[in-house]
């Protein structure tokens, strides 16, 4: 079946980094476009960054220029590299795969923490 699992979360220090990793099975992970979201406690969930199937990516403004997602086909995983973490970037971030509009999933989460 179709999973999608997150890992690489947890606590850290404002200003330092994490490397989330989510590791795709059971569908052609090549062909989908894969995306990070987060949601923030009392906060709707939103898009972080996406990333198409040819390898074509954006990112909410905020997170420009802090954050780059990658994917490794052959390693079917998707990658957020986060830079500069301040306390509003606490939040679970999911990982999510699209492709077309009959075709979607979604992990179940990882908690970052960014705290003193």
């Amino acid at each position: 079946q179709v999973q999608l699992v997150e890992s690489g979360g947890g606590l850290v220090q404002p200003g330092g980094s994490l490397r989330l990793s989510c590791a795709a099975s059971g569908f052609t992970f090549r062909s989908a476009a894969m995306s990070w979201h987060r949601q923030a406690p009392g906060k709707e969930r939103e898009l972080v960054a996406r990333i198409s199937a040819g390898g074509n990516t954006n990112y909410a403004d905020s997170m420009k220029g802090r954050f780059t997602i990658s994917r490794d086909n052959a390693k079917n995983t998707v990658y957020l590299e986060m830079n500069s973490l301040t306390p509003e970037d606490t939040a679970v971030y999911y990982c999510n795969a699209q492709r077309g509009a009959f075709f979607e999933a979604w992990g179940q989460g990882t908690q970052v923490t960014v705290s003193s």
